[in-house]
């Protein structure tokens, strides 16, 4: 089968290519420019705690070396301090890392892909779809085509492949504009972010604004200031000025020694494109969605589709066309990014209106101030990862669910569960398998070895019942999970949302579920295959083996199958990487960059040493 076309470098595409190798399938990767990414330190990304961890887990490489995890949150208006949050657990702490660091981690971590191409300087001009597949054209001397799959436009704001398949992309321009400094210094707080609305020393007019400073390793400090309406020029001195008159502001009027690393204006837009699916064809990250006022992170949301996209893709791959799962995509991402830009714009006029009654209100500075930070710390309705509740996929009402502190729909917890090996893990080293998650909730299991419960109790009939899903699956243990309680069956899917929690072994409920989270049947019905499995579940546990079986309460809770049972898996594909229609070309000449770019330098090659 011919290979998935990525179309585009950045940062979404290239997660998305990892992705689909780590489930085995072959991609090639249009990148329009030279293969690597010019240094920006002023352009910088957020990622929440879980989609870091889908950074860490594709690229094998911990990325705290390479970025910032805050030790904690302050908010302040003038010379108050309106919020404080700390993160204890560093691992739990949004991770600040520039993005052309975390391009280069994803790019080195191709390298050793075979399954991954990477065709520099090729820009895509043309693009048709047939039955069987999706055809290419990149421009170059003599111009490339290309034959895939399926094809994925992750090309940006200004997505080719969105215009090629001609789908509108409606929205606000301009909805908020920054002027952006990375620097070298010292401040008053280390570790910390800081949000700082109307300074005192800017005591009046629409450009008193906020300051927004985030810490990146060796001391390096990005600083975001919020312009007021208009398109005026930021110019070198207006930038500067800001800069000296911000660490004056900061440091009891010193300015402290600097070095002014690189500078930018970030211009904040909010579309979202009409279609996420064109038959063949799909749109990610910017070139589907733009979004990031009020400290809201619109890369982070692009991961999270990938990280949607790529299973389904795989499944797709591998099995043959699962079209209900292929729609799922722009159902669950599209709905779900639509809310947040729905919350920002509903929170903008209160945020950035300024004046009117509402300025007068105890305490509504300070709730305004705690939006904010919702959509800078991804909590709330500005910031949090959202559910999957409404999904097509949803396996809706069970007769043995149980209830867990997680909804169905939501992101697992990253609980310690036990691998095929025995070993301990985190639950999150287990997703972008392709393999759906089986955890036994059994409290008490860190103490027996596996030899004396791996078929004991009711790990039989677990194992069973996992074996006849209708898609791999592996069966994990947890000694608990938050809110559940002892013998709590979850089934996560392979992007780590929860798709149901049951009580005990109920093979009928479970086979349902997972065949709905394929795009299966709906409403919980369970289908004859279920009926089939859930009988098939009973045989091949033996007698003597119930819910309860006949192990004491500690034996019976340590239900540790580190098992990996699975269906049957498609074989890999044989060929050692993609391949094109036609013989390899000279190298054309390399495009002109992009139209749009959300931080244009204004002298980025500048480096500015200066006192106070």
């Amino acid at each position: 089968m011919d290979p998935v076309i990525v179309v585009g470098a950045g940062p979404v595409g290239l997660t998305l290519a990892l992705a689909l190798a780590r489930q085995d399938v072959p991609c090639v990767v249009l990148d329009e420019g030279p293969g690597k990414d010019e240094p920006r330190p002023a352009r910088t990304v957020v990622l929440r705690e879980d989609t870091a961890a889908l950074m860490e887990r594709l690229t094998g490489l911990s990325l705290d070396h390479a970025g910032f995890r805050w030790a904690g949150w302050r908010s302040m208006r003038r010379k108050q301090v309106t919020n404080e949050v700390g993160f204890e657990d560093a691992e739990a702490a949004p991770l600040h890392i520039a993005q052309h660091v975390l391009t280069g981690a994803l790019r080195a971590a191709l390298e050793n892909e075979r399954l991954v191409k990477i065709a520099v300087d090729s820009r895509l001009d043309t693009l048709e779809q047939e039955r069987s597949g999706v055809t290419a054209h990149t421009r170059g001397a003599s111009g490339t085509w290309w034959r895939g799959s399926y094809l994925v436009g992750c090309d940006g704001p200004r997505s080719t492949v969105r215009k090629l398949q001609d789908i509108r992309f409606p929205g606000r321009t301009a909805v908020e504009r920054h002027a952006v400094a990375a620097l070298r210094t010292e401040l008053p707080w280390q570790d910390e972010a800081l949000l700082h609305r109307s300074p005192p020393w800017r005591t009046s007019g629409p450009s008193a604004g906020e300051i927004i400073a985030r810490p990146l390793p060796d001391e390096v400090w990005r600083l975001d200031w919020l312009l007021p309406p208009g398109k005026d020029l930021v110019t070198p001195e207006m930038l500067l000025t800001r800069i000296r008159e911000t660490l004056a502001g900061w440091n009891g009027g010193t300015v402290p020694p600097y070095e002014l690393l690189d500078t930018g204006v970030h211009t904040v837009h909010h579309r979202l494109a009409r279609r996420w699916r064109a038959k063949r064809v799909f749109l990610a990250g910017d070139a589907a969605h733009l979004l990031g006022a009020l400290g809201t992170h619109g890369l982070d949301e692009g991961l999270r589709d990938a990280d949607n996209l790529a299973w389904k893709l795989a499944l797709a791959w591998h099995h043959g066309p699962h079209e209900a799962l292929l729609d799922s995509y722009q159902t669950e991402r599209r709905a779900l990014v639509a809310s947040r830009l729905r919350a920002a714009d509903q929170a903008l006029p209160l945020l950035r209106g300024g004046g009117g009654l509402r300025t007068y209100v105890p305490g509504s500075s300070r709730s305004l101030d705690t939006l904010l930070m919702d959509g800078h710390l991804g909590r709330g309705a500005l910031g949090s990862p959202g559910t999957y509740a409404d999904s097509p996929l949803a396996p809706g009402r069970l007769e043995g669910e149980a209830p867990v502190a997680t909804a169905p729909g939501a992101t697992v917890t990253d609980v310690i569960v036990t691998a095929e090996d025995g070993t301990f893990v985190r639950l999150r080293d287990r997703l972008g398998r392709g393999a759906l998650l089986v955890v036994l909730v059994a409290p008490g299991t860190g103490v027996w070895e596996r030899r004396h419960w791996v078929s004991a109790g009711i790990m039989p009939r677990l194992a069973a019942a996992v074996s006849a899903l209708p898609h791999r699956a592996e069966l994990l243990v947890a000694e608990s999970y938050p809110g559940a309680a002892a013998h709590t069956v979850l089934l996560v899917r392979p992007d780590g949302h929860l798709v149901t929690a049951l009580s005990g072994v109920r093979p009928a409920d479970m086979y349902a579920a997972a065949e709905t989270a394929l795009g299966g049947p709906a409403n919980g019905t369970a289908s004859k295959a279920g009926a089939d499995a859930q009988a098939g579940a009973r045989e091949d546990a033996g007698p003597g083996h119930g819910e309860a079986g006949a192990l004491s309460a500690a034996s019976q809770a340590a239900g540790h199958g580190p098992l990996q049972c699975r269906g049957t898996r498609p074989p890999a594909p044989q060929h050692d990487h993609p391949t094109r229609r036609t013989p390899a070309l000279p190298r054309p000449a390399r495009p002109a960059p992009p139209a749009h770019t959300p931080e244009r330098p204004l002298h980025a090659d500048v480096h500015i040493v200066a006192t106070g």
